[in-house]
């Protein structure tokens, strides 16, 4: 069947069993030139073929033979595999023979590689291309530079029940190239995607497969299951007033979990990364502590099911904390859905989210962006944020610094009006800042929040002069704004150029507060 009549399907509603009356063949999203998982899990294999015919799956490598493996179709006319760990390199032959009776069917699949596989989700700013950043001509011609960071772009397509196939495919598994690494304004191959991709290669020295499927001006509801949002309450009501906002992609609950991440549920990866909560600044914005972590408890408990748990359990999962906007904004919206990203913890990984990590890009704004403000062009340091956390969380590299300084105790001398913030690592001051530490002073019914100016920073602690309410300090915050700093320009960063990021606690039962 045509991508192009999957696709229609698709966006009509209509559940795709598409292996019914299916001609043998692996499912759709595999192909030559891709990457499959390597040791110590094992890649899986699947696709559709004859009930109750045999599948002999044979790998080989250089015409040496490496390993076969035998499965029967199923009565639903789908086969599936499960290989034995293999080393990261290639290229390997991967020939399915199928047995029905006296037919014998082939398909083939050439150019295979074995490394780490990374999924790549979000809305418009994962979605940016190669094209669109900074430094993209050198970008782009540096793309013959990793013939072996393969790159793969799912295609845009929304369905009401969950697709066992991608409807539709942009870019089938392909060795890069300029062309298919800018292919127009927000179509693909993502620009954080294949960098952080590229860097993972640079340290790692083994194949990377990296799988492209973003779509703009999408909610999380979207990229959710019913069960994550069953478990949020997110009422039916609620669920289909989503669909009214207007203007940029699919808003209705799960269709793009449904179409864009749940078929490649069978496949086993070695993590994801995210970038997405642009959208929810405009709705359910105070539910995304619970959407947020528990899309990727969801994720990871269907991926590790679906791939018969060959994706870990907590495979590591990295998010982008959201850059910048407006630097005037009539609300916090922006503030609160960093906050949340966090499950209000404001770091990770945390007890609610384990094996995550996070960019933090509040000193990334870009005011003169031609796609507009809310899509800065750096997104060379957005991925080189998210390498490290891999690097840290996935890899193993436990001494690697990988976020920036965050606060462990807050300290108020109400005789001399002073607040000394001390943070869990040397600090870099780059600049004193006059408003981007507020307090909320303990005696207002409705806390208020006010400016207090930063005087001095000395190795882990910065102090603040608070005039506003030196003896009732009941909270204090930092960043806490659509646009907190220009470019590169925080107050706050650590030696190794991570900025410090935003932050709210409350004095109130707080242990890590100390008046005096």
């Amino acid at each position: 069947m045509p991508f192009e009549s999957i696709e229609n399907m698709a966006r009509g509603n209509e559940f795709l069993d598409l292996g019914c009356c299916a001609q043998f063949r692996f499912a759709n999203y595999y192909g030559d030139h891709m990457v499959l998982q390597k040791e110590p899990s094992c890649a899986i294999l699947w696709g559709y073929g004859t009930p109750g015919a045999n599948v002999t799956v044979t790998v080989s490598l250089e015409q040496n033979f490496t390993m076969k493996e035998i499965a029967e179709v199923r009565a639903d006319s789908k086969w599936k595999v499960i290989l034995r760990p293999i080393a990261p390199g290639g290229p390997y032959r991967i020939e399915a023979r199928q047995c029905y009776e006296q037919e014998v069917s082939n398909v083939t699949l050439n150019d295979v590689y074995f490394g780490d596989v990374w999924l790549c989700s979000g809305q418009s700013n994962m979605e940016m291309t190669v094209s669109q950043i900074f430094n993209a001509s050198q970008e782009l011609a540096e793309a013959k530079q990793y013939p072996l960071v393969r790159v793969f772009a799912a295609g845009l397509v929304e369905s009401d029940a969950e697709l066992e196939e991608l409807g539709a495919i942009d870019l089938p598994w392909s060795v890069p190239t300029a062309e298919n690494l800018g292919h127009g304004d927000f179509r693909y191959f993502s620009a954080v995607c294949w960098l952080f991709g590229r860097h993972l290669f640079d340290a790692l020295q083994h194949p990377i497969g990296l799988i492209d499927s973003t779509w703009g001006g999408t909610p999380i509801e979207a990229w959710s299951s019913n069960r994550v949002l069953h478990e949020c309450g997110l009422s039916k009501d609620t669920q289909r007033n989503l669909s009214l906002v207007p203007n940029g992609g699919p808003k209705s609950p799960s269709v793009l979990w449904n179409a864009m991440i749940h078929p490649f549920a069978d496949m086993t990866l070695r993590g994801a990364i995210w970038y997405q909560g642009e959208e929810n600044t405009h709705m359910n914005t105070d539910l995304y502590n619970c959407t947020f972590p528990t899309l990727i408890e969801d994720w990871r408990r269907t991926f590790h099911e679906g791939s018969m748990r060959q994706t870990q359990l907590y495979f590591p999962f990295g998010f982008v904390q959201l850059c910048t906007n407006h630097h005037i904004a009539p609300d916090d919206n922006f503030a609160r859905i960093r906050w949340h990203q966090t499950a209000d913890f404001g770091y990770a990984p945390n007890k609610k989210m384990p094996n995550t990590f996070m960019a933090v890009t509040i000193d990334l704004g870009d005011n003169s962006s031609p796609y507009g403000s809310i899509h800065p062009r750096d997104k060379q340091s957005v991925a080189y944020r998210l390498y490290l956390g891999a690097l840290a969380v996935a890899y193993g590299k436990k001494s690697l610094v990988f976020q920036g300084p965050y606060p462990q105790t807050v300290e108020v001398n109400a005789q001399l009006g002073l607040i000394k913030v001390t943070y869990n690592e040397p600090i870099e001051l780059r600049q004193l800042n006059d408003n981007i530490f507020e307090v909320c002073c303990s005696d207002q019914p409705v806390c208020k929040w006010s400016p207090v100016s930063m005087k001095v920073s000395m190795y882990y602690s910065v102090f603040l002069l608070n005039t506003v309410c030196p003896k009732t300090v009941g909270g204090l915050r930092y960043a806490w704004m659509e646009w907190p700093c220009e470019y590169m320009l925080c107050p706050l960063y650590n030696v190794q150029n991570l900025p410090a990021p935003p932050f709210i606690t409350f004095a109130k039962d707080n242990p890590a507060w100390i008046i005096w």
